[in-house]
């Protein structure tokens, strides 16, 4: 069977077009834990539970199991609280209620996400209009959600088709309002399904039969 050259540019075109959208990184925002977890692959949690209800000096170096990162606090304060309702499961602030608290990945990873909502100012849990969340992956792509009304059980997570470097929560200019995690998970990609490999070793295949037909023209 003869393919026209027309025919084979827009098939080589379009296995292109499907080339450079799977490079271009997009982030998903989840709000619920299971569809987040359903996701991602491999996740590590860092509970917060070796802080003590204190302040820390950031930045601060931490892991989620396996995956490194480091939490850190600005403009107006750099330091971080270890806080809680019963001293016994604690969670992450910044000191300064206006201030953003960043979780920057040191290791590869696709997902981020927690349990956020607000604190007051002795760190104890406390009702909150919003919290602003925004994460960023390494092709420059940025989203933002704004949890509004939460509680302790408020989960949002974000997975990137790339690699995810840093995700930011704020309370902005609440009154008594600090903003809170607990829980961060840190996830690596989920392994890509079956069909996907499939779709991959076709369009390789693909590729090749036109090369060879080329090359038995030529």
């Amino acid at each position: 069977m003869r393919i026209s050259r027309f025919v084979s540019t827009a098939i080589a075109s379009a296995v292109l077009l499907c080339a450079v959208g799977a490079a271009q990184a997009e982030i998903t925002t989840y709000t619920s834990q299971s569809a987040y977890l359903a996701a991602v692959g491999n996740t590590g949690v860092d509970t917060f539970d070796d802080l003590d209800v204190d302040a820390y000096d950031g930045p601060l170096d931490r892991f989620a199991g396996d995956y490194a990162y480091t939490v850190s606090a600005g403009p107006e304060s750099s330091s971080l609280w270890g806080a809680s309702d019963d001293f016994s499961d604690i969670w992450l602030t910044g000191d300064n209620r206006l201030d953003l608290v960043s979780f920057d990945a040191a290791t590869p990873i696709a997902g981020a996400g927690g349990f956020f909502f607000g604190s007051d100012l002795f760190g104890s849990s406390t009702p909150a209009d919003y919290i602003v969340l925004t994460a960023t992956d390494s092709t420059g792509a940025t989203v933002s959600y704004t949890l509004e009304t939460p509680d302790f059980d408020s989960f949002v997570g974000f997975v990137s088709t790339g690699d995810l470097l840093t995700l930011t929560m704020t309370a902005e200019d609440q009154p008594g309002v600090w903003a809170t995690v607990n829980d961060l998970h840190l996830s690596v990609a989920a392994v890509p399904e079956p069909s996907t490999y499939g779709m991959l070793l076709g369009g390789l295949g693909l590729v090749g039969y036109l090369a060879r037909r080329k090359a038995q023209k030529a």
